[in-house]
């Protein structure tokens, strides 16, 4: 149950990265320096929680499955947000790239031995 909470805190930190990053397509009129200034602020939050998710995280799980996790989790952020926040049609293509990062979570995390 304790590994699931860097799962937890990656998805938060992923929800505040991506309105860091993106969040401001919305508002195309700002000053860029305004949206960077508040870019930022919303990022310090994000690492708040990405921080702690890996160092918790590196006690469960390898660097490269935290890093492969984060991705999957980035990309179901992603395209919930693109499509509920910005409208924007998630395309066939878009799919197909995100179910082969969603494959090398299989592939990271299988037991080969």
């Amino acid at each position: 149950m304790k590994s699931l909470y860097p799962v937890i805190l990656l998805l938060i930190s992923n929800i505040f990265m991506t309105f860091a990053w993106y969040g401001h397509l919305k508002f195309k009129s700002t000053a860029l320096w305004v949206v960077i200034l508040a870019s930022w602020g919303i990022a310090f939050f994000e690492y708040c929680f990405q921080v702690p998710a890996n160092r918790i995280g590196h006690n469960y799980f390898d660097t490269p499955q935290l890093k492969i996790m984060q991705e999957a989790i980035t990309t179901c952020v992603f395209s919930i947000f693109s499509i509920f926040y910005l409208k924007e049609e998630l395309k066939w293509n878009y799919i197909v790239g995100f179910i082969l990062i969603l494959l090398a979570v299989f592939f990271v995390f299988k037991k080969w031995d």
